[in-house]
Protein backbone atom coordinates (compact mmCIF):
# COMPACT_ATOMS: atom_id res chain seq x y z
CA UNK A 1 0.00 0.00 0.00
CA UNK A 2 1.31 3.43 -0.95
CA UNK A 3 2.48 5.49 2.04
CA UNK A 4 1.37 9.07 1.55
CA UNK A 5 1.82 12.47 3.17
CA UNK A 6 -1.21 13.68 5.14
CA UNK A 7 -1.40 17.40 5.96
CA UNK A 8 -3.71 18.66 8.72
CA UNK A 9 -3.98 22.44 9.05
CA UNK A 10 -6.21 24.71 11.10
CA UNK A 11 -6.28 27.24 13.93
CA UNK A 12 -5.09 26.59 17.48
CA UNK A 13 -7.14 24.11 19.56
CA UNK A 14 -9.15 22.88 16.58
CA UNK A 15 -8.13 19.33 17.43
CA UNK A 16 -5.31 18.99 14.90
CA UNK A 17 -2.63 17.50 17.09
CA UNK A 18 -4.75 14.99 18.99
CA UNK A 19 -6.52 13.87 15.83
CA UNK A 20 -3.23 13.59 13.94
CA UNK A 21 -1.65 11.50 16.71
CA UNK A 22 -4.58 9.08 16.90
CA UNK A 23 -4.91 8.77 13.13
CA UNK A 24 -1.17 8.15 12.81
CA UNK A 25 -1.43 5.38 15.40
CA UNK A 26 -4.44 3.86 13.62
CA UNK A 27 -2.76 3.69 10.21
CA UNK A 28 0.77 3.18 11.58
CA UNK A 29 2.19 6.42 10.23
CA UNK A 30 4.74 8.70 11.88
CA UNK A 31 3.26 11.85 13.43
CA UNK A 32 5.38 15.00 13.23
CA UNK A 33 4.27 17.89 15.46
CA UNK A 34 5.52 20.85 13.43
CA UNK A 35 3.98 23.39 15.78
CA UNK A 36 6.25 22.08 18.53
CA UNK A 37 9.25 23.08 16.43
CA UNK A 38 8.14 26.72 16.34
CA UNK A 39 7.32 26.59 20.04
CA UNK A 40 10.84 25.33 20.73
CA UNK A 41 12.23 28.29 18.76
CA UNK A 42 10.05 30.62 20.81
CA UNK A 43 11.21 29.04 24.07
CA UNK A 44 14.85 29.40 23.05
CA UNK A 45 14.29 33.06 22.13
CA UNK A 46 12.63 33.76 25.46
CA UNK A 47 15.35 32.02 27.45
CA UNK A 48 18.07 33.96 25.65
CA UNK A 49 16.12 37.22 25.80
CA UNK A 50 16.21 37.55 22.01
CA UNK A 51 14.25 40.37 20.39
CA UNK A 52 12.47 38.51 17.59
CA UNK A 53 12.44 41.69 15.51
CA UNK A 54 16.25 41.70 15.55
CA UNK A 55 16.92 39.63 12.43
CA UNK A 56 20.65 39.26 13.07
CA UNK A 57 20.12 37.98 16.62
CA UNK A 58 17.31 35.69 15.48
CA UNK A 59 19.48 34.21 12.73
CA UNK A 60 22.27 33.49 15.20
CA UNK A 61 19.75 31.77 17.44
CA UNK A 62 18.28 29.62 14.67
CA UNK A 63 21.71 28.71 13.30
CA UNK A 64 22.91 27.50 16.69
CA UNK A 65 19.98 25.65 18.25
CA UNK A 66 19.22 22.01 17.59
CA UNK A 67 15.60 20.87 17.48
CA UNK A 68 14.48 17.26 17.23
CA UNK A 69 11.08 15.60 17.21
CA UNK A 70 11.24 12.02 18.45
CA UNK A 71 8.47 9.46 18.51
CA UNK A 72 7.79 7.49 21.67
CA UNK A 73 5.04 5.28 23.11
CA UNK A 74 3.72 8.38 24.90
CA UNK A 75 3.76 10.47 21.70
CA UNK A 76 6.13 13.04 20.28
CA UNK A 77 8.98 14.33 22.42
CA UNK A 78 10.40 17.75 21.57
CA UNK A 79 14.10 18.20 22.24
CA UNK A 80 15.79 21.58 22.33
CA UNK A 81 19.56 21.18 22.43
CA UNK A 82 19.01 17.65 23.79
CA UNK A 83 16.66 18.88 26.57
CA UNK A 84 13.11 17.53 26.68
CA UNK A 85 10.98 20.68 26.52
CA UNK A 86 7.69 18.96 25.66
CA UNK A 87 5.91 20.53 28.64
CA UNK A 88 7.70 23.89 28.74
CA UNK A 89 6.65 24.77 25.18
CA UNK A 90 2.94 24.46 26.06
CA UNK A 91 2.86 27.50 28.35
CA UNK A 92 0.38 30.17 27.10
CA UNK A 93 3.07 32.85 26.68
CA UNK A 94 5.14 30.49 24.53
CA UNK A 95 2.07 29.79 22.37
CA UNK A 96 1.68 33.48 21.57
CA UNK A 97 5.40 34.00 20.99
CA UNK A 98 5.46 30.94 18.71
CA UNK A 99 2.84 32.56 16.47
CA UNK A 100 4.97 35.70 16.18
CA UNK A 101 8.26 33.91 15.62
CA UNK A 102 6.76 31.58 13.00
CA UNK A 103 5.98 34.64 10.87
CA UNK A 104 9.70 35.40 10.58
CA UNK A 105 11.16 34.29 7.25
CA UNK A 106 14.48 33.35 8.86
CA UNK A 107 12.76 30.91 11.21
CA UNK A 108 10.18 29.57 8.78
CA UNK A 109 12.74 28.82 6.08
CA UNK A 110 14.77 26.70 8.49
CA UNK A 111 11.78 24.88 9.97
CA UNK A 112 10.21 24.13 6.58
CA UNK A 113 13.53 22.70 5.44
CA UNK A 114 13.61 20.38 8.47
CA UNK A 115 9.96 19.38 8.04
CA UNK A 116 10.41 18.51 4.37
CA UNK A 117 13.45 16.40 5.19
CA UNK A 118 11.59 14.47 7.88
CA UNK A 119 8.52 13.84 5.74
CA UNK A 120 9.95 13.32 2.28
CA UNK A 121 9.62 9.52 2.27
CA UNK A 122 5.88 9.57 3.03
CA UNK A 123 4.05 7.58 5.66
CA UNK A 124 3.76 10.72 7.79
CA UNK A 125 1.08 12.98 9.21
CA UNK A 126 2.00 16.61 9.84
CA UNK A 127 -0.19 19.24 11.43
CA UNK A 128 0.27 22.99 11.53
CA UNK A 129 -0.81 26.19 9.84
CA UNK A 130 0.69 25.86 6.35
CA UNK A 131 1.50 22.20 5.81
CA UNK A 132 -0.83 21.81 2.84
CA UNK A 133 -0.12 25.24 1.35
CA UNK A 134 3.64 25.68 1.82
CA UNK A 135 5.47 22.75 3.39
CA UNK A 136 3.93 19.96 1.32
CA UNK A 137 1.69 21.58 -1.33
CA UNK A 138 1.65 18.26 -3.19
CA UNK A 139 0.58 16.16 -0.20
CA UNK A 140 -1.79 13.44 -1.35
CA UNK A 141 -4.35 14.17 1.36
CA UNK A 142 -5.05 17.52 3.04
CA UNK A 143 -7.44 18.52 5.80
CA UNK A 144 -8.38 21.90 7.29
CA UNK A 145 -9.98 21.69 10.73
CA UNK A 146 -12.17 24.49 12.03
CA UNK A 147 -14.27 25.21 15.15
CA UNK A 148 -15.75 28.34 16.81
CA UNK A 149 -13.17 30.16 18.92
CA UNK A 150 -15.28 29.81 22.09
CA UNK A 151 -15.30 26.02 21.75
CA UNK A 152 -11.58 25.97 21.05
CA UNK A 153 -10.93 28.19 24.07
CA UNK A 154 -12.91 25.82 26.30
CA UNK A 155 -10.87 22.89 25.05
CA UNK A 156 -7.58 24.68 25.66
CA UNK A 157 -8.77 25.88 29.08
CA UNK A 158 -9.55 22.32 30.21
CA UNK A 159 -6.30 21.05 28.72
CA UNK A 160 -4.26 23.59 30.68
CA UNK A 161 -6.18 22.86 33.88
CA UNK A 162 -5.45 19.15 33.47
CA UNK A 163 -1.75 20.03 33.34
CA UNK A 164 -1.96 21.89 36.62
CA UNK A 165 -1.99 25.38 35.12
CA UNK A 166 -4.57 27.95 36.20
CA UNK A 167 -5.28 30.62 33.57
CA UNK A 168 -8.77 32.10 33.46
CA UNK A 169 -11.09 31.20 30.60
CA UNK A 170 -11.05 34.86 29.54
CA UNK A 171 -7.25 34.81 29.28
CA UNK A 172 -7.30 31.67 27.17
CA UNK A 173 -10.02 33.07 24.89
CA UNK A 174 -8.12 36.34 24.41
CA UNK A 175 -4.89 34.49 23.64
CA UNK A 176 -6.62 32.35 20.99
CA UNK A 177 -8.31 35.37 19.40
CA UNK A 178 -4.96 37.16 19.23
CA UNK A 179 -3.27 34.11 17.79
CA UNK A 180 -6.00 33.61 15.19
CA UNK A 181 -5.57 37.20 14.04
CA UNK A 182 -1.78 36.94 13.93
CA UNK A 183 -1.82 33.62 12.08
CA UNK A 184 -4.39 34.63 9.48
CA UNK A 185 -3.09 38.13 8.71
CA UNK A 186 0.66 37.58 8.57
CA UNK A 187 2.28 38.24 5.22
CA UNK A 188 4.33 35.04 5.20
CA UNK A 189 2.40 31.75 4.91
CA UNK A 190 -0.87 32.93 6.48
CA UNK A 191 -3.36 30.47 7.93
CA UNK A 192 -5.59 29.63 4.97
CA UNK A 193 -6.94 26.31 3.70
CA UNK A 194 -5.30 24.78 0.65
CA UNK A 195 -7.59 24.84 -2.39
CA UNK A 196 -7.77 21.04 -2.34
CA UNK A 197 -8.09 20.62 1.44
CA UNK A 198 -11.09 18.83 2.95
CA UNK A 199 -12.67 21.12 5.55
CA UNK A 200 -13.78 19.43 8.76
CA UNK A 201 -15.85 21.29 11.39
CA UNK A 202 -14.81 19.80 14.73
CA UNK A 203 -16.98 22.08 16.87
CA UNK A 204 -19.60 19.44 17.67
CA UNK A 205 -17.47 16.35 17.17
CA UNK A 206 -15.72 14.16 19.67
CA UNK A 207 -12.06 13.32 19.06
CA UNK A 208 -13.15 9.79 18.17
CA UNK A 209 -15.59 11.21 15.62
CA UNK A 210 -12.91 13.41 14.09
CA UNK A 211 -10.50 10.49 13.73
CA UNK A 212 -13.21 8.30 12.20
CA UNK A 213 -14.10 10.97 9.63
CA UNK A 214 -10.49 11.57 8.61
CA UNK A 215 -9.90 7.83 8.42
CA UNK A 216 -12.81 7.43 6.00
CA UNK A 217 -11.29 10.07 3.74
CA UNK A 218 -7.91 8.35 4.03
CA UNK A 219 -9.38 5.03 2.93
CA UNK A 220 -11.08 6.70 -0.04
CA UNK A 221 -7.87 8.47 -1.08
CA UNK A 222 -5.74 5.35 -0.81
CA UNK A 223 -8.24 3.45 -2.97
CA UNK A 224 -7.86 6.14 -5.65
CA UNK A 225 -4.06 5.86 -5.85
Amino acid sequence: MKRIIIAIDGPAASGKSTTAKLLAHKIRYLYLDTGAMYRACALAAKRQNIDIDDDAALKRLIDNIHIQIQDSEQGNITLLDSEDVSQAIREPDISLLASAISAKAIVRTKMVELQREMGKMGGVILDGRDIGTVVFPRAELKFFLIAPVEIRAQRRFLELQAKGLSPSFEEVLKELEERDKADSTRALAPLIPASDAIEIDTGQQSIEGQVAELYRHYQTRIAEL
